[in-house]
């Protein structure tokens, strides 16, 4: 079984949610579907294997300092793929 991820909250007001993430290396998020579109900024190497519905895993590099966002409803579980610590910061647009 895999060590889950740490989550931070960090702001939850009516506009936002902001979420460090720490990952160990091997560590999850555990499954879940987003409840609002958001936007990650990676404050290390992030290496993710994305497991998605259907059984398909997806394998990405997020280099540090580099951002991406993604619509409601993304349902995976991300899983620090990397040797090293993993770290990001999740905004959600309420």
């Amino acid at each position: 079984m895999r060590e889950t991820a740490v989550a931070t909250q960090m702001i939850d007001d009516d506009r936002v949610r902001v979420t460090r993430f720490d990952f160990a290396p091997g560590a999850q998020t555990g499954w879940h579907t987003h409840g609002y579109d958001y936007v990650i900024t990676a404050l290390t190497d992030c290496h993710m294997a994305l497991e998605e519905p259907g059984g398909e895993t997806r394998k990405v590099l997020v280099p540090a300092g580099e951002s991406y966002r993604r619509m409601q409803g993304v349902e995976h579980n991300v899983i620090n793929d990397g040797d090293e610590p993993m770290r990001f910061v999740e905004v959600e647009l309420k």
